[in-house]
């Protein structure tokens, strides 16, 4: 039987290793990006071994009604993972309120509404996951990155209330909280920054975006099937 996922932010360097891993376990895939057009281009070449459908979606999410226009193009659909995400590194006192909210409505407000909108279609089917990467600081806080942080608590907040709202309708609702991982968003450190960063980790090392695509793998499978509601920490031993 054929399984269709949505994978927002397709082509960060997390959503695109949980791409290439759906695609291996025979997913049909609903690629969502925004302005990468040819990193989402380069993602469809290397997926074409695998043989599957492969839609593509542009829309961007710090627009309001940025969610209308993935979930218009949704038709059958088992899995859900928020990968879109941004940051805005600096004092609190600093940022601007668009920026604000625009961190708000990449990382809550559009998730809550994209969820909302596809929901329906899981609840019909009896079955499905909704999977967000959520981030090591909506755990513990960042300083620099108050806002980032409380996105990123927000989007674990809706995992567990989700969770326990849908359960009976046989969907499990999780999420994923890396810690520092090898991808563009870590590019506005300097090498030194995060050479002192892997000090920090008691692993000594910063992640991969293959790393937590696995991570998605298990929460997709039946090898998690009595797990909803939780938050499945991939950071090395950063924060336990």
């Amino acid at each position: 039987m054929k399984k269709y996922a949505l994978i927002t932010g397709a082509s960060g360097g997390i959503g695109q290793a949980v791409a290439f891993k759906l695609a291996s376990l025979g997913y049909h895939l609903y690629l969502h990006f925004n302005q990468n057009k040819k990193t989402i281009k380069e993602l469809l070449r290397s997926l074409e071994p695998f043989g599957g459908e492969y839609t593509t979606i542009q829309a961007n999410l710090e627009d309001p009604d940025g969610y209308k226009k993935i979930c218009s193009q949704i038709f059958s659909l088992d899995a859900i993972i928020h990968c879109s995400g941004n940051s805005q590194y600096g004092l609190l006192v600093d940022l601007k309120q668009e920026e604000m909210e625009s961190l708000m409505r990449v990382h809550v407000m559009n998730p809550v509404m994209i969820t909302k909108e596809l929901l329906p279609k899981l609840i019909k089917k009896r079955s499905g996951n909704v999977i967000l990467i959520s981030s090591i600081w909506g755990q513990t806080g960042a300083a620099c990155e108050v806002v980032y942080s409380t996105a990123k608590g927000a989007q674990i907040s809706f995992v567990k209330a989700l969770s326990k709202e849908i359960a009976l309708s046989g969907i499990r609702v999780n999420a994923i909280a890396p810690g520092a991982v090898e991808t563009a968003m870590m590019g506005q450190f300097t090498e030194e920054d995060k050479q002192l960063l892997q000090y920090e980790i008691p692993m000594g090392r910063l992640g991969l975006p293959e790393e937590i695509a696995n991570g998605v793998k298990f929460l997709l499978s039946e090898e998690s099937s009595y797990i909803t509601g939780q938050v499945l920490s991939i950071n090395g031993g950063w924060y336990t």
